[in-house]
């Protein structure tokens, strides 16, 4: 069995704690860095009512904490079902530099038809293609408004920011 075999059943054993688990989702993953796994993650987003506690997210966040650091430059994400938007922003954010996966995200949208034909109980759940596209485009093509509001305040902490940060000389 390979290196890259033993992380993927890892986060996929993870994914399988969802059968047992309420309010889990059957989304796993791990992070490796220098051939170790230094975090885990599986999706808890109906159980803590968190929309960002994606499998991939939880393992970088695992991982941070661990390490004392946000910067995972050279480490490696093995997820069982490939990554949304949010979760692959979120390695690209923590220096991810690849990333290994199971299933598609056109697998797990069919789980999800499934479950909805079958039980009313489940609710409507984004769909992940149309996530993609949405966040790709600029702006003020999007379809979710925004408004800019007192820029000049907001700037005005981010210059303080820099000023009280900065190294003098």
């Amino acid at each position: 069995m390979s290196e890259h075999e033993t992380f993927m059943r890892r986060a996929i054993e993870i994914a399988r704690q969802a059968l047992d688990e309420p309010g889990a989702m059957p989304y796993g993953a791990v992070v490796v860095k220098d051939g170790r796994i230094v975090g885990e993650g599986l999706n808890r987003v109906s159980a803590l009512f968190d929309p960002t506690s994606h499998g991939e997210v939880e393992a970088v966040r695992d991982a941070c904490r661990k390490l004392g650091t946000t910067w995972l430059d050279g480490a490696v994400v093995y997820t069982s079902c490939e990554p949304c938007a949010m979760c692959v922003s979120t390695m690209y954010m923590a220096g991810i530099s690849r990333f290994y996966y199971a299933n598609t995200i056109g697998e797990s949208g069919e789980m999800w038809q499934r479950l909805l034909a079958d039980d009313p109980r489940w609710v409507r759940r984004t769909d992940a293609n149309d996530v993609r596209r949405e966040t790709g485009l600029p702006i003020e093509q999007r379809r979710m408004s925004a408004e800019r509001l007192l820029p000049d305040e907001g700037r005005a902490v981010l210059d303080g920011f820099v000023e009280k940060n900065r190294t003098r000389p």
